[in-house]
Order: structure tokens, then C-alpha cells, then sequence
């Protein structure tokens, strides 16, 4: 318990201030921040699988639900000019904004718990899967470039409008930088000031996080300090500056969100229902890997989404796991979430009792803060060499989602990231690597012989080896690499024979033809009368011989005859090749009729065709796609790859006895005939 004590005291000072800053990125006014830090976070203990993760708002989502109410209620509908004077006309019209803008994040918070509760309940707690780390790691890279973006202007004191969707990041830069001259100068030193004190808390805490009992709480610090510097010097009313403004105390009734805005925030819902899920989950899983306990991720689904859907009827805007407040609820001493419960408390406390303290606060406070927390994001541009060095496609699936995010906008963005991350996958199995494989010596291991120098083949035998399912994207390759690797070409070698068969038969005919020649002229002869007794039994003679090499030359035509036959054999003295199959995890309708078709065209040329390895799954695949209808295909499958060596070497050597007996035959019947 005291260990929950100190970790929630921890976490809910740092709650406080971020719930803040993170309402003006959902663009929605400050006290609502404090209302998305107690609602989710106290309904969490209750229904969440994880002991450590810390709930409430988070930059990448506040970010997301702020484009979508910008989008839904831009300034231009309320006829807002953005200068840097006000008056009683344009404030209204500033609270006229706001509360549409309040209103489209409860219905978009709504929207996304229902989501998640359906998603929870049908058991898809699988579908983060599809988010992997490169894209989450490039994807909040991206959002924290539009975070850093959208917090210029409260840093610089100067406004300006927000904007959303594709190349918001770079209207962004270009309106702040068309109104720099009008930044106001107390704002930026209040704003600096407190990146140098949150920079160096940040980097003390991570140096000596050993021997510090609790993380210095920097956030609150500079939010006191802020606080009172701002209401001691009046910094509102002398130098202009924004200050955070009316904060209500107690809670405001509860209200049915308005359902009107669904239809048109439905998408939006989606990505932010996954991405928050994401959050959650990944970071669920590593504390419960480092402490020994397991997360459901259903469940965890279930809580986020009765978390968000019950909280949308009190005015908060979409919750997550926030990373930085995981980190210090896990490292001061949180054993579960007892320590969330009581930071929930904190805000209570606040938004119940001393929440207009906090009215003078100025903005540039809590853009600072933002901008702070954002530099563990920052770091993650590391991860290009990093990628660079161990896998150039996922260093590709981090670049996309990272430009598709900062150029199309966070929605379109991920979209566009998952899309190319699931075509990677397509990619990677129609593209996977095939290998010959030999044995390694007195053992029944197989490994690749292009990489291994101890690895031998088998005479006459060919293990052929693809690191993928067979299925339609890469059955075509599978057979032309198959081909390739083993250097036996059926197609080839049947066109070889046919070739080679002309040339037999029209070599025979110009032969024939020449001894009809011959026979025609002796002929002729004959006809003249010269040497008619002689010539006559000459030609007796001859015709007899021609006509014994003529049967003879019709007995080479015959293509059932042995000299034929000898000529018409392979070219290659493979006569078994076998198909590693273990890495296979399915096979489909086209793969299956593959596997028959190279079966059957490997047996023209006289080729044993053999598949071992095939795992359960495998086999059912096969029998449910009627490979097995004749009965001696099943012949062809084997346990292991040594299994089908085994059997190959045995047929082979009785092959070889049958043939070395028929010879005999052969040659006892020649020398009968001679």
C-alpha cells in the first residue's frame, strides 16, 4: 500500500498539469482536461487488466480528437478572426466555439468507447497486431511533429487558426512564421523559461532515477510557480498574455452527447479507437512481461471502452495509456492500480476545491509542458539507423507512416501506414527465399548448401525448401523457383525430346532416301544391258542388304525401340526430388492443384516428386482440396526430410537392381540371336 501511495501521489501531480495542456490539443477549454484525468481513470481500476499503465489524457489522441472538432467547428462558423485583441463580442463567440467543440468530443469519445466495447466483446483484441512497431514508433513520431507544431503559437503568445487535415503541419508553420512579428515577448521568456526547468528536471530524473526516491515533479512546479508569478505581475492584463481563464468548480451535470455529429465522426472513431487500444496494450504487456502476470487484451478493450463511452455523458474527450506517467507510476513503487485511483483523487480534489487557482495560469505554461514531454517521441528519429541496420522494410513501413502522417494528417496517415504494412506482408511471403538443402554428415539435419561447406547432397536427389505458405500470390513463383534451383526444367526437357525426335526422323528419311537413290541408278544400269549377268546378281545382292538396312532404319523409327529410348532419357541424372513443406502453414485451392501439376510433370521426365514435413493443418488442407483422390499420393508424403532421403535411396537402388537385371535379358537375347 505505501508503495500505491507515493506512485499515485507521483502520478497525479503530473495527471494535473497534463490534463491541462492536453485540452488545448483536443482543442477544447482547460477544465475539461481535468475532467477526461478523473472519470476514466477511476472506472479503470475496476475493469483494467494491468497493474502499472497509468490512464488519462495523451498527446497523440488529444491531438487526433482536436483535428476532428476543429474540422467539425472551425472558426470560420462562428465568424472568429483570429487577432491578438478581443472584446466582448468575439468572446462569445469564442464560448459559442468552444461549446460546439466540447460537444463533437464527447460524441466522438462516445462513438470510440462504443467501438472498443464491441471490439472487446467480439474478442478482436488481436487487431493491434496489425499496428506494428515501426508504424506506432513512426506514426507518434509524426504526432508528436504536429503536437510541436500546434503549440507554437501559445508559446509564441501570438494567434493564429488551427488547422486540420492534409498539410495542416505546414499552414501550420506558415501562419505562425507570417504573425512572428507579433509574438509577445513576456509569453515567450514565461515559455522558455520553463522548457529549461522541465529540460533539466527531466535529465536529473533519468541520471540519478536510482537514488531519487520519487521523480522530481517538475510539471506541478513550474504550474505553481506559473501560477503565481502570473497572478502576482498580472501578466494577462499588463503584457497580453493567454492565460489558461475561467475554470468552474465542481462538475457539470451530466448530458446525452449529441448523436447528430456520429455519422459524420464515425471514421475518425475507428482510427482512434485502434490507435488508443495500441497504446494501452503495448504498454500493458511490457509491465506485465516485467513482473510476471498476463493482460487480456479483450478485456483490456472492454475497460477502455466503458471507460470512454460512460465518461462522453460528463463532457471528456478520448483517454489512453500516457507513457511518460506509466513510467513513473511503475519506477516509485506502484504495485496495482490503487495508485491510479488515488492520482484520480487528486484531480477530484482540484477540480472540486481549488480549481479556479489555476485561472491565471498562463497557456504558455502548458505549451512547454507539451513540448517537454514530447522529447521521448523526438528520440524515436533514432530508429532510422537503427532500421537501416536490421531490416530496410521496416525502415521503410516507419518512413510511410511517419510522411503519410505528417503530410495526409493523422487519420489518413495511419490509414495509409496499415495499408502499406499489410501489403509488406503480401510482399514478404510472394517474395520469400527458396533453398536447395543438403545433409549434414552422419546426422538427419538439413540445412542450405549455399550456406553451409559441410552440407551434402544426396546423389540423384534434390531437397527443395520456400519459407512460406503456397497460395495463389506465390504458387507461380514457387514453381519457376523450383525449376531454377534444382536445374530440371519438365517443359524443357519434353521440348528437348520432341526437337531431338525430329531430328532422329529426318535424319533416318534423308538415309532412307539415299539408298532409294542408289537402288534407283543400279537400276538404270540394269537397263542398259552393261554386264547384265554380273550387275543382276549384284544388285541382288545389294537390294538384299538394303533391304535388311532398311527394316533396321524402321526399327530406329520405332520409337518403343531400346536405342530410341536411350536417346530419348533425361539429360540429368536426378531421379527423386523432394519438397520441404515445414515452413508451409497453409495451402490453398491454387496451391494444391500446383503440387498436382508439378507432381504430374516431373513423373513425364521420370522424376519422383516427394513432400515431407507436412504439418497437421498442412495435411487437412490438402485432404479438403482433394489432392488425396488417388490412392498413391499419399505414398508421397513423409514425417521428415531424412524419412523421404531414406525411402528415396531404397527405390532407387531397387530401380537400379530392375534395370541391371533387364540388361542381362537383353544382351543373353542378343547373343541367342548371334
Amino acid at each position: 500500500m505505501l508503495g500505491d501511495i507515493i506512485s499515485g501521489l507521483s502520478t497525479g501531480v503530473m495527471q494535473l498539469p497534463q490534463g491541462l495542456a492536453y485540452a488545448l490539443l483536443a482543442a477544447v477549454p482547460p477544465v475539461f482536461g481535468l475532467y477526461s484525468s478523473f472519470y476514466p481513470v477511476f472506472l479503470y481500476t475496476f475493469f483494467g487488466t494491468s497493474r502499472h499503465i497509468s490512464i488519462g489524457t495523451f498527446a497523440v489522441i488529444s491531438l487526433m480528437i482536436g483535428g476532428v472538432a476543429v474540422r467539425m467547428a472551425p472558426d470560420e462558423m462562428f465568424n472568429i478572426m483570429e487577432t491578438n485583441s478581443t472584446n466582448d463580442t468575439d468572446l462569445k463567440k469564442y464560448a459559442a466555439r468552444d461549446d460546439m467543440r466540447v460537444k463533437v468530443a464527447a460524441a466522438v469519445t462516445l462513438l470510440t468507447g462504443l467501438i472498443q466495447l464491441c471490439l472487446g466483446i467480439l474478442r478482436f483484441g488481436f487487431v493491434a497486431i496489425y499496428l506494428t512497431e515501426p508504424l506506432v514508433r513512426g506514426f507518434t513520431t509524426a504526432a508528436a511533429v504536429h503536437v510541436f507544431t500546434s503549440q507554437l503559437k501559445y508559446l509564441l503568445g501570438i494567434k493564429t487558426k488551427r488547422y486540420s487535415g492534409p498539410l495542416s503541419v505546414i499552414y501550420s508553420i506558415i501562419a505562425v512564421l507570417s504573425d512572428i512579428t507579433e509574438t509577445n515577448i513576456a509569453a515567450l521568456i514565461v515559455g522558455a523559461i520553463c522548457i529549461v526547468l522541465l529540460l533539466c528536471a527531466k535529465e536529473i530524473n533519468d541520471r540519478f532515477k536510482t537514488k531519487l526516491p520519487v521523480p522530481i515533479p517538475m510539471e506541478i512546479i513550474v504550474v505553481i510557480i506559473g501560477t503565481g508569478v502570473s497572478s502576482g505581475m498580472n501578466l494577462s492584463g499588463s503584457y497580453g498574455v493567454q492565460v489558461v481563464g475561467n475554470i468552474p468548480t465542481g462538475f457539470r451535470p451530466p448530458s446525452v452527447p449529441d448523436l447528430s455529429f456520429l455519422p459524420a465522426v464515425f471514421m475518425d472513431a475507428v482510427a482512434i479507437a485502434i490507435v488508443g487500444f495500441s497504446m494501452t496494450i503495448s504498454m500493458a504487456k511490457i509491465f506485465a512481461l516485467k513482473h510476471g502476470y498476463t493482460v487480456n487484451g479483450s478485456q483490456e478493450l472492454i475497460a477502455l471502452g466503458i471507460c470512454n463511452s460512460a465518461s462522453s455523458f460528463f463532457q471528456t474527450f478520448v483517454i489512453t495509456c500516457s507513457m511518460s506517467r506509466s513510467l513513473v507510476q511503475e519506477s516509485t513503487g506502484g504495485k496495482t492500480q490503487i495508485a491510479g485511483l488515488l492520482s484520480s483523487f487528486m484531480v477530484l480534489l482540484v477540480i472540486l476545491v481549488i480549481g479556479y487557482l489555476f485561472e491565471p495560469l498562463p497557456q504558455t505554461v502548458l505549451a512547454a509542458i507539451v513540448m517537454v514531454n514530447l522529447k521521448g517521441m523526438f528520440k524515436q528519429f533514432a530508429d532510422i539507423a537503427y532500421f537501416w541496420r536490421t531490416s530496410k522494410i521496416e525502415l521503410t513501413i516507419w518512413l510511410i507512416a511517419f510522411l503519410a502522417s505528417v503530410i495526409l494528417g493523422l487519420d489518413y496517415g495511419l490509414l495509409v501506414a496499415v495499408a502499406f504494412a499489410v501489403i509488406t506482408v503480401v510482399y514478404r511471403t510472394q517474395s520469400p527465399q527458396y533453398r536447395i538443402l543438403g545433409q549434414i554428415p552422419n546426422t538427419d539435419m538439413y540445412c542450405d548448401v549455399d550456406k553451409y561447406e559441410e552440407v551434402k547432397e544426396f546423389p540423384g536427389i534434390k531437397i527443395f525448401q520456400a519459407n512460406s505458405s503456397l497460395y495463389f500470390a506465390n504458387s507461380d513463383l514457387y514453381v519457376s523457383a523450383l525449376r531454377k534451383k534444382t536445374g530440371i526444367d519438365p517443359c524443357a526437357v519434353l521440348t528437348a525430346r520432341k526437337k531431338a525426335m525430329k531430328r532422329h526422323v529426318k535424319r533416318m528419311n534423308a538415309v532412307k532416301e539415299q539408298k532409294t537413290t542408289t537402288v534407283l541408278k543400279l537400276r538404270n544400269d540394269v537397263q542398259t544391258g552393261v554386264q547384265h549377268e554380273l550387275m543382276n546378281n549384284e544388285i541382288s545382292s545389294e537390294l538384299a542388304v538394303n533391304g535388311k538396312n532398311v527394316s533396321r532404319d524402321s526399327k530406329l523409327l520405332d520409337p518403343s525401340s531400346k536405342e530410341l529410348e536411350l536417346f530419348m532419357q533425361p539429360s540429368t541424372d536426378v531421379h527423386s526430388i523432394i519438397l520441404d513443406l515445414t515452413p508451409v502453414n497453409f495451402i490453398d485451392s491454387v496451391g494444391a492443384k500446383t503440387l498436382i501439376s508439378i507432381i504430374k510433370e516431373y513423373e513425364e521426365i521420370n522424376v519422383s516428386m516427394y513432400m515431407a514435413g507436412c504439418s497437421g493443418p498442412v495435411v487437412e488442407d490438402l485432404n479438403r482440396l482433394n489432392f488425396f483422390e488417388k490412392a498413391n499420393k499419399r505414398d508421397l508424403i513423409f514425417h521428415s526430410i531424412h524419412d523421404a532421403v531414406l525411402s528415396c535411396q531404397f527405390k532407387a537402388s531397387v530401380t537400379g537392381r530392375h534395370h541391371v537385371e533387364d540388361q542381362g535379358l537383353v544382351d543373353a537375347d542378343r547373343e541367342s540371336q548371334v
